[in-house]
């Protein structure tokens, strides 16, 4: 689109690209994981970029961009996977890495601009003896905002749950996109409103976490004989509670061939775990897998796990670079024919499903689990990387899945509310009204929009 002479004026002081490298760069996520969504979404492109760099930056953005009445997008560090952070109709997308401090650290409470990375966090974190609970595979580059407003779990969840646990968000403040904008403080049971939301009810400046103590976190990888053991594993092992924990994550025998050199490490023909245990209890872990025929083939100490996550230093990336989504990225690296879903199990009977999904698919669906607490209870998602052929067989496999009991949420739409995570259990179409009066936040995301 042709954006007004007069929003390029208001923007002049302000950090700003309209270069074509940095509009595609900026216009996109990993939403390519899905063959529909690289269709829909390859050829979208933004017609600036803008990065302001305090708060008295982004008011001027926010007023200039409503004066305007062009389309914004807000974009973290652009690891989401469903094309949150993708413009469909043009006009500005909100680059929040500029607003990056760690605003204060205080009785086991962080206050975080939105745009700081959550593996810049937790090194400021580490001296003081405190960690974020939690973070994605994508810790390197993800921004605590886009977390609050495009996640949902990662390594962590095995202990502490997810960001739509209670508690696990205590506050966001969220600046409105209008000629004069307001900043508006939501705690408790109204963070709601904003998170999985992908930005499209308001700006998310900065977010309350509450924080864990430190641990030394050592980095296992255990070989099963089969992967219903290696399930059997995770799941008692995360229901383990003297064990301090960061990360179960269990693949089928067919994923370790698929991980590089890590994946070397386990036999053909073998499940695998990746763990990281409190150091001094790596003992005790190493005890509860052997009741499954588990054996530790790698291990890593919790000084060595750090510094590969904090400086990159070491024979290869920190183990949950293995894990989570990242898992399908190693996949997709070595066999771009392949795509995935997101998986949820009842912790009532989420082994039983997971053994039926398994059987009912061997050939097309090769099974990650990833073992969490879901509002206190034990269960596992799946995030299985499927053999893809066309968008009707992708589907027919999602209803074969359903069909035995588990809930796809799925990946392969940008439309919020269709399913699974994607459905708010929260007003963030009324909340929207309210911080975005002209409908300019990232439009066509949200369905009642």
């Amino acid at each position: 689109m042709d954006l007004p002479s007069q929003l390029l004026e208001d923007l002049s002081e302000i950090e700003t690209a309209i270069d074509a490298p940095s509009l595609k760069m900026k216009s996109r996520d990993f939403f390519w994981f899905s063959p529909i969504l690289k269709e829909q979404l390859d050829a979208c492109r933004a017609d600036i970029i803008v990065r302001p760099k305090s708060r008295d930056e982004l008011l001027l953005v926010a007023a200039a961009v409503a004066r305007a009445k062009v389309p914004l997008t807000v974009r973290g560090g652009g690891t989401g996977n469903y094309g949150q952070a993708v413009p469909l109709e043009g006009g500005v997308v909100l680059d929040m890495t500029g607003l990056d401090r760690v605003i204060s650290v205080e009785g086991g409470v962080g206050v975080f601009e939105a745009g700081a990375s959550m593996l810049e966090i937790d090194q400021h974190l580490a001296p003081l003896g405190w960690e974020l609970r939690f973070y994605p595979s994508t810790r390197k580059h993800a921004t605590i905002g886009g977390f609050v407003a495009g996640g949902a779990a990662g390594a962590g969840s095995c202990t502490w749950g997810q960001l739509a646990d209670p508690g696990a968000v205590l506050a966001v403040e969220v600046m409105t996109l209008e000629e004069q904008p307001k900043i508006i403080k939501l705690e408790g049971k109204d963070v709601l409103k904003v998170l999985h939301a992908y930005g499209i009810n308001g700006i998310v400046v900065s977010v309350t976490m509450p924080l864990a103590p430190a641990h030394h976190w050592a980095e296992r990888m255990v070989v099963f004989p089969d992967f219903e053991k290696a399930a059997a594993f995770g799941q008692a092992f995360t229901e383990t509670d003297s064990i301090a924990k960061k990360l179960v994550s269990v693949f089928d025998a067919s994923i370790p061939p698929k991980l590089g050199r890590v994946g070397k490490m386990v036999p053909e023909g073998s499940a695998a775990a990746i763990i990281m245990v409190a150091e001094a209890q790596a003992g005790f872990m190493a005890d509860i897998a052997a009741q499954f025929d588990g054996q530790v083939v790698f291990e890593r100490s919790a000084d060595e796990a750090q510094e590969a996550a904090f400086t990159g230093k070491g024979a290869f990336a920190p183990l949950y670079e293995y894990t989570w989504n990242h898992t399908t990225l190693h996949v997709l690296k070595r066999n771009p024919e392949v795509t995935y879903l997101q998986v949820k199990f009842d912790p009532q009977d989420n082994l039983e499903k997971v053994q039926k999904v398994a059987k009912a698919l061997p050939d097309e669906v090769m099974l990650h689990l990833e073992f969490q607490r879901r509002f206190g209870r034990v269960t596992c998602s799946a995030l299985p990387v499927i053999k893809y052929t066309t968008r009707e067989r992708l589907y027919e496999i999602i209803a074969i899945i359903e069909e035995h009991g588990a809930q796809v949420s799925d990946p392969h739409t940008y439309v919020l509310n269709n399913a699974g995570w994607k459905r708010v259990d929260a007003p963030q179409p009324e909340f929207k009204r309210v911080a975005d009066p002209h409908n300019l936040m990232n439009p066509g995301k949200l369905a009642e929009a």
